[in-house]
């Protein structure tokens, strides 16, 4: 596709100079078109370098070729990254005194805007009313999220990562094939309270769980997210109208609202890290050194609960599980997975291999899905939105034709 990135001048213009490099990598012809004050954070040389395409502001460059107008309608799409108050209230009024004014009122393509301000820029009714309107023109607005701002502030304003703007460009071309389809997603990590102060829990950032849960209302579905212990600016990915979000804790809590939610879906991924133990009592007060020795936690085994959710499945039910593993070899991996889908019975295992440094935390991921016995898994690798549209890619093939 053909893509426009403008750049305002923000400070966060920075991050989209790995927006853009995201965006060619994933075979996409890009065209930098930065404002003035925008090369005062990023210069010439570098949006050029990047992108591979002579970047100006003008609109008296290139004059033979109409480039004021034939950039805008030669997209398939415009992002804006960062959109500043500024630059937002400039697109509300439909200003065009520069490149970036005439590429947008050119075009016809989907645009798609990341704002970036100080929090009470972005809560300035004049901010919120020009948000108003560009939505009611059909503009595309991911973020912001909230988060530490420049100059130290902190709040709602700062620019979504690259990662999650790549991801809303991408999903305003995705198929609508989950038309109609109900989902449930259970995605972070549960934590197993000891007392008011610690627990015990793992390193689920709940990342790829979001992912699953964007691109699956981005091809149509309605899902309920059931979030354990996400943070504010990675469930920020999930802001989707299709999208409902019910947060859990523990893993008691995670399995009550799973089977609260799953009855009445058509596909349930459970791709939630739950903690296979919990302490068998929790202290009312913080254990301390002063109570004398080291406290002795006695553990007791959670629920499984995507076997209880296979056990009570509706009939036509698709159900995904995950599992993350630390094998020796490739072929451990396959055998302990198959093993695991058997015992199970999930109609589909996506696996990761995970360690130290992958798998957890981090924007990519790599994964074995399984289905059918005896046929080969899938493999899918990228960032966590590449990896989730494989595995819908494989629901897709799995979910009964009547029910899609």
């Amino acid at each position: 596709m053909n893509i426009v990135v403008a750049v305002t001048g923000g400070i966060a213009a920075y991050k989209t100079v790995h927006l853009v490099r995201l965006l060619i990598k994933a075979g996409h012809d890009v065209t930098v078109v930065p404002t003035e004050d925008a090369l005062r954070f990023v210069g010439t040389p570098t949006w050029e370098a990047i992108s591979r395409h002579p970047v100006t502001t003008s609109v008296h460059d290139d004059v033979a070729k109409v480039r004021h107008v034939a950039l805008g309608q030669a997209a398939d799409l415009v992002i804006v990254a960062p959109a500043t108050a500024n630059s937002i209230a400039k697109m509300t009024a439909g200003l065009a005194d520069d490149l970036f004014g005439t590429t947008l009122l050119a075009t016809e393509a989907p645009v798609l805007i990341a704002p970036a301000m100080h929090a009470e820029m972005w809560r300035h009714p004049a901010t919120r009313a020009n948000i108003e309107t560009l939505r009611g023109r059909g503009v595309h607005i991911v973020g912001p999220a909230d988060g530490e701002l420049a100059g130290g502030d902190s709040g709602p304003g700062r620019m979504s990562e690259p990662e999650e703007i790549f991801a809303a460009a991408q999903a305003l071309f995705a198929p609508r094939d989950f038309d109609g389809v109900r989902v449930v997603i259970s995605a972070g990590g549960t934590r197993e309270p000891i007392d008011p102060v610690r627990f015990l829990g793992n390193r689920s950032s709940g990342r790829q769980g979001v992912a699953l849960a964007a691109e699956a209302a981005a091809r149509g579905a309605a899902v309920v997210l059931i979030a354990a212990n996400i943070s504010g600016d990675v469930l920020a990915a999930a802001q989707h109208p299709s999208i409902r979000v019910v947060t859990a804790g523990s893993a008691d809590e995670l399995q009550a609202a799973m089977a609260d939610a799953a009855p009445e879906a058509d596909v349930v991924v459970m791709a939630a890290a739950v903690a296979d133990y919990r302490p068998v009592a929790v202290s009312d007060r913080k254990l301390t050194k002063e109570t004398g020795g080291i406290p002795s936690i006695e553990l007791v085994e959670n629920a499984d609960i995507v076997a209880g959710l296979v056990a009570s499945r509706a009939p036509g039910q698709v159900i995904v599980g995950f599992a993350a593993e630390t094998p020796e070899d490739e072929q451990e991996l396959i055998d302990r997975a198959r093993r695991k889908q058997q015992r199970k019975g999930v109609d589909l295992l996506v696996v990761n291999e995970v360690g130290w440094d992958r798998g957890f935390e981090s924007a990519d991921n790599a994964v074995h899905i399984f289905g059918d016995e005896g046929m080969p898994p899938a493999i899918a690798a990228g960032s966590k939105r590449e990896v989730a549209a494989a595995v819908w890619d494989a629901v897709r093939a799995t979910l009964s034709s009547d029910r899609i």
